[in-house]
């Protein structure tokens, strides 16, 4: 953790102690207690404890990061019985609006110090232990689910056959550092809309920049899940939302798609919502690339560095493969190689030994060690569309044949030319906060005329193990290190028509 991120840390420890001690000091004097103690930070917080007879050791707990925020509002929530203040709006205001409520308690003649016997006669109502059980579970929720591992469901088959549809997982928040939410008002376990209404969800009345804790890099190979990049504004509209993002709509409106055209010009009926970086939509992919790597994809194999990598074991690619002269049966292959036919596209034309099919790297690897296989070769005649940065200059590039392409990392600098423009604009401008634009071949950088840029952040390139059927980073380019949510660690349940029982507790490789 950056200093500064620890000095912000207990800087709102502080702060949060300290501000009440205006109102305190009355509260004190009421008490009998010098009113001096009260303008002591934490020292404060013990005399209360002391006073409410209540464990000591609470006071301790504030200075765990973050945790102790929450420990303190209940030191004050226990401090207020002592004043007679039992009900649920006096807790409320005292664990969140302390600086204001405890003057009005101190310096009130209504209001009487009645000591822990006081405390010991009040019996609090039965739903008063259900609301205060499950403020409780909200809260310790919520710093689970911020700052440990989240849930999170797989919406796609993109990352087939490693993760498939319906598979519930466990997110680690460690394993590259938890990240301060950017609004922190929002709904509890809630996303980005209201659930089954098309209303956000949260409010960005209080915004927090970037910021990430005991920070560990994102791994080659990693499973990870992230804020989509190109999710920052979405059609709200069933239909569209990340699954078919905006900017490909705009792209194809501006090239005269009729369609795209009448979606943007009638937002009452498709209106765009604009969202923070972390309450865009979730993805999951593959890390094939880190910062300052060099990919290229070939014929759908990826290469970093100029060297190839290994293909994930359950990873789906689309194959021609060629047997010695026998049929395949399609539930033979279902049972045996865990490969599922199309019957439709099973076998090429009139080529009795030749099949289409998709295939695991362990199922490939398979057919050609039992002697099945004669040659498997990657089907790579669909193009599957128009890939990043979608250019003149890179109008060759497809999905399964890509690249070579250079990711951003923190503190290098990049030559900028018309060439590479496209590919890095939007990371310059919009992911790293800049005004920039090229104007007649040269490139100005907040009002400044430039011939290169260092870089803020470290970026990633993220890929789909169902490498034809993944949208991916060759679709919609880098990703941010501030997106990067947590590491896929742990299949905890699966369902189809029935529990997957096969997949239960499988960690995630």
């Amino acid at each position: 953790m950056p200093a500064y991120h620890v000095f912000i840390v207990y800087l709102i420890s502080f702060l949060l102690v300290f501000l009440p001690s205006f109102g305190l000091a009355k509260m004190f004097e009421k008490a009998g207690v010098p009113q001096w103690k009260a303008f002591v930070p934490f020292y404060n917080t013990w005399i209360m404890q002391e006073l409410a007879q209540r464990p000591k050791h609470w006071v301790f707990w504030q200075f765990i990061p973050v945790v102790g925020w929450f420990i303190t509002p209940g030191i004050f929530i226990e401090f207020v019985k002592l004043y007679g203040k039992f009900g649920f709006v006096d807790h409320t205001l005292a664990a969140l609006f302390a600086p204001l409520y405890f003057p009005y308690l101190g310096y009130s003649d209504k209001v009487r110090y009645i000591g822990p016997e006081g405390v010991k006669h009040y019996k609090k109502p039965a739903w008063r232990e259900w609301v205060d059980a499950a403020v409780f579970a909200i809260v310790a929720a919520t710093l689970i689910r911020t700052f440990v591992f989240e849930a999170y469901t797989i919406p796609s088959g993109s990352m087939e056959k490693t993760l498939l549809v319906n598979d519930f997982l466990f997110v680690s928040k460690f394993s590259y550092g938890p990240r301060i939410p950017n609004t922190p008002l929002s709904i509890p376990f809630v996303h980005n809309y209201v659930p089954g209404s098309s209303r956000k969800s949260y409010t960005q009345a209080v915004s927090i920049p970037y910021i990430r804790w005991f920070t560990s890099p994102v791994e080659r190979g990693d499973v990870v899940v992230f804020n989509f990049p190109a999710g920052d504004t979405v059609i709200n509209h069933p239909d569209f939302q990340s699954a078919i993002p905006y900017y490909d709509i705009k792209r194809l409106a501006q090239a005269g798609d009729p369609t795209s055209k009448y979606i943007l010009d009638h937002p009452e009926e498709y209106p765009l919502a604009v969202h923070p970086v972390d309450k865009s939509d979730n993805y999951i992919k593959r890390c094939v690339g880190i910062s300052g790597d060099i990919i290229e994809v070939k014929e759908n194999v990826v290469y970093v560095n100029g060297q190839q990598e290994n293909i994930p074991s359950a990873s789906l690619i689309r194959y021609t493969v060629v047997t010695n002269g026998q049929r395949l049966d399609a539930e033979a292959m279902k049972d045996e190689y865990n490969v599922d036919v199309d019957r439709g596209e099973f076998t090429q034309g009139n080529q009795p030994n030749v099949y289409n099919m998709t295939l695991t790297e362990t199922a490939r690897i398979a057919l050609i060690k039992n002697g099945i296989a004669r040659k498997v070769a990657a089907n790579t005649e669909a193009s599957g569309g128009i890939v990043f940065p979608y250019d003149s200059y890179h109008e060759n590039w497809t999905r399964d044949n890509y690249g070579p392409i250079w990711i951003p990392r923190k503190g290098e600098s990049l030559q900028l030319t018309p060439e590479n423009y496209a590919l890095y604009e939007r990371a310059i401008r919009v992911y790293e906060g800049n005004q920039f634009e090229m104007v007649n071949g040269k490139f100005l950088l907040n009002g400044q005329e430039t011939s290169s840029y260092t870089f803020k952040m470290n970026y990633y390139w993220m890929m789909g193990d169902n490498r034809q059927g993944s949208q991916d980073s060759r679709y919609w380019g880098f990703v941010p290190e501030d997106r990067i949510v947590g590491k896929a660690w742990l299949i905890w349940f699966s369902w189809e028509g029935g529990p997957r029982w096969s997949r239960l507790f499988r960690t995630v490789k």
